[in-house]
């Protein structure tokens, strides 16, 4: 992995920083993470969601019909809530230091969300161990939660991911 600074900045500035996420050694265990800003969803994007990923789900674009079924109206999918809800992680624990994602477990999406509905993410760091098959990497349990405007929790996964050891990154 490249140096995480790209030396001096223009003359009478500081080193040039470059954003990521963190390394094995700084993840601690029983850290809470609030992700911000939240993000609205609108139609267009449940509608543009729903349609990339073929999901021809009335609920989520038959208006007429979602009317007469019990929400009274259409749902955002739920495969975009969580998208959402760990993409709001990616920039404060994952950018540049991730090696992949292991899986996901405990998926839950205990209230739904609609179009207008804001999503604010959280992850707390559950467990942490050094990988047995891979030097130089670590295996790191996040729980992801997204609560909507009302901090009502909309969705929760539990994520295991494969992260650099700063060492072994340089």
């Amino acid at each position: 992995m490249p140096d995480q600074t790209a030396g001096s900045g223009a003359a009478g500035q500081g080193r040039e920083i470059l954003q990521r996420g963190l390394y094995f050694e700084e993840f601690e265990v029983g850290a809470l993470y609030l992700h911000r800003p939240g993000r609205t969803i609108s139609e267009s994007d449940n509608i543009l969601f729903t349609t990339m990923t073929m999901n021809s789900q009335s609920l989520h674009l038959d208006a007429a019909w979602s009317a007469t079924q019990p929400f009274g109206q259409r749902l955002v999918n739920s495969m975009l809530t969580l998208s959402t809800m760990v993409g709001s992680s990616v920039a404060q624990l994952t950018e540049r230091t991730i090696v992949g994602n292991l899986g996901f477990d405990e998926v839950v999406f205990p209230h739904p969300v609609f179009h207008g509905d804001t999503l604010y993410s959280q992850t707390l760091v559950r467990a942490k161990r050094l990988s047995k098959s891979r030097p130089g990497q670590g295996i790191v349990t996040l729980h992801h939660t997204a609560k909507n405007q009302d901090g009502v929790v909309v969705a929760t996964a539990v994520r295991n991911t494969l992260v650099w050891c700063e060492e072994a990154a340089q």
